[in-house]
């Protein structure tokens, strides 16, 4: 029986990536089991998949916190070390992150993002692409540090860009890859870290 690193997945939404991770770890063979989903948003539809899927969840809301930043992230951060989280998978966490949490799971906490970084960090990427007229483009997984989309890359997957490509037609493609990509780099990230 292979052993399972518990890991924490933080979303703001729908949660497609933590499907993904989701499925991943439903496999016998896959070193890690999701030991909590939590949410800043509590209408998050991906907390309801993470509770049909018969995984703990929890949604600690920003909004009461207000510009306190680094208090809302003290809850978060309890609450991770509370369901024995080794590892932080952010799968669409909306939240730019404080020194505090940032440096709490240092070597320790992933990031997906959609674009090939260092190129298009920040949001609205596949249309930053297009403006671009870059020729391809794809996702990144990377350890998460104080810069935003800065950390050090962990892995990459690429795809064309078609002349007659929407952001919509572009991102798809693009997300097809992120749940391929995160699944895959988290496993090797853990064969590393044993």
């Amino acid at each position: 029986m292979i052993q399972k690193t518990p890991i924490a997945v933080l979303i703001s939404g729908r949660g497609s990536n933590m499907r993904a991770l989701i499925e991943a770890c439903e496999r016998p063979d896959y070193p890690a089991r999701i030991a909590l989903v939590l949410s800043n948003r509590p209408d998050a539809v991906g907390l309801e998949v993470a509770r049909a899927a018969g995984l703990q969840t929890i949604a600690i809301d920003h909004k009461p916190f207000g510009k306190d930043r680094e208090a809302h992230e003290r809850k978060v951060d309890a609450a991770i070390r509370a369901s024995g989280a080794q590892i932080v998978c952010l799968a669409g966490y909306m939240r730019v992150l404080t020194p505090f949490l940032v440096n709490s799971w240092e070597g320790r906490m992933l990031n997906i993002h959609p674009s090939l970084l260092p190129a298009f960090p920040g949001l609205h990427t596949h249309e930053a692409a297009l403006a671009a007229g870059a020729k391809e483009h794809g996702c990144t997984i990377h350890f998460v540090t104080s810069g935003v989309d800065e950390g050090p890359i962990l892995g990459q997957a690429r795809v064309p860009v078609h002349a007659d490509d929407t952001p919509d037609t572009l991102g798809a493609r693009v997300l097809d890859q992120e749940h391929r990509l995160y699944p895959e780099t988290l496993a090797k990230i853990i064969g590393q870290q044993s």
